[in-house]
C-alpha cells in the first residue's frame, strides 16, 4: 500500500538530492494539495548552440569515436565535461526496452524529420512545455495546485530530454503503454505561479526496481502509478486523439 505519509528513506533521498523532488503519484494530483518541486533554471549560456544538420551530420556521434570528439572539441579525457559527453553518447546508443521508441536528435531539422516520422507525416502535432513566470529564480520550494489537473487528450506522447554536449542534443523516447500527461498549474510559497507539464505512468510493473522513483515514492514497481514533473527545457510532443 502507498503509504501517506512522507518516509524517512524517501525524506534522505531528496535531502541528499533536491532535484528528486518531482516524482508523485495520481494520489497527490488534487486542488490545495501542496508539496515540494523542483524546477531546474538554466541560464540561456548554458544551452548549447544548435548546428545545421550539414553540420552535424558531419561529426561523429558514437561513443566508439568519444576520444576523437573530446580532441575536436578541445575538452580534457578526465573533465566534467568529458564525463557528461559519454553520458550522452552512452544514453543515445542503449537498446531501447520492450514497447518503447527512442531517438537522439543532434539538430532542430533532425528533429523534426524523427519526430514527424514517429508521428506520420499527415497526423496533427503539437508541443507542449512547463512555462515559469518572469523572473524564476526559486529552484526548490514548496508548491501547492492551485485548480484541478487538466488531462492532455493524446494518441502518442513524445518525450524530448536537452542532453549535455558540445552542441544541442535532444533525447526523445515514447513507451508504449498507459501514459497520462496533465497541465499543473501550481503556486510557490513566495507567489511564483509555474504551468506545469507532467507525466504519469499507470503502469510500472516492467520497470527497473533499483530505478530511484521507487526510493523517493516509497513503493515497489506496479505497486501504483508514478508520475513526474517536466522542467522548462524539455518537450513533449502529442498527436491528436
Amino acid at each position: 500500500m502507498l503509504q501517506s505519509k512522507v518516509s524517512d528513506r524517501e525524506m534522505v533521498e531528496t535531502n541528499k538530492n533536491p532535484s528528486l523532488n518531482v516524482f508523485f503519484t495520481t494520489n497527490d494530483l488534487k486542488l490545495g494539495k501542496k508539496m515540494p518541486i523542483f524546477f531546474p533554471i538554466k541560464n540561456f549560456s548554458e544551452i548549447p548552440k544548435q548546428l545545421p544538420k550539414e553540420m552535424a551530420e558531419k561529426i561523429p556521434f558514437s561513443l566508439a569515436n568519444l576520444s576523437y570528439l573530446l580532441q575536436f572539441f578541445s575538452i580534457s579525457k578526465d573533465s566534467p565535461q568529458a564525463k557528461a559527453m559519454e553520458y550522452t553518447l552512452t544514453q543515445c546508443e542503449l537498446e531501447p526496452m520492450e514497447g518503447e521508441t527512442k531517438f537522439c536528435a543532434t539538430s532542430l531539422e533532425s528533429l523534426y524529420f524523427s519526430t514527424r516520422g514517429f508521428f506520420g507525416f499527415y497526423g496533427s502535432v503539437k508541443a507542449e512545455a512547463t512555462v515559469y513566470p518572469k523572473n524564476f529564480k526559486t529552484e526548490l520550494q514548496n508548491y501547492t495546485i492551485l485548480e484541478e489537473p487538466t488531462k492532455i487528450l493524446a494518441s502518442r506522447i513524445l518525450s524530448c530530454h536537452l542532453m549535455p554536449y558540445p552542441y544541442l542534443v535532444l533525447y526523445c523516447h515514447s513507451q508504449v503503454s498507459d501514459n497520462v500527461l496533465y497541465k499543473v498549474i501550481v503556486e510557490g510559497e513566495n507567489g511564483d505561479r509555474v504551468e506545469s507539464l507532467a507525466i504519469c505512468h499507470v503502469d510500472t510493473s516492467g520497470w527497473d526496481s533499483d530505478h530511484v522513483v521507487f526510493r523517493v515514492l516509497n513503493v515497489e514497481p506496479g505497486e501504483s502509478s508514478v508520475c513526474h514533473f517536466y522542467p522548462k527545457d524539455n518537450i513533449v510532443f502529442v498527436s491528436d486523439v
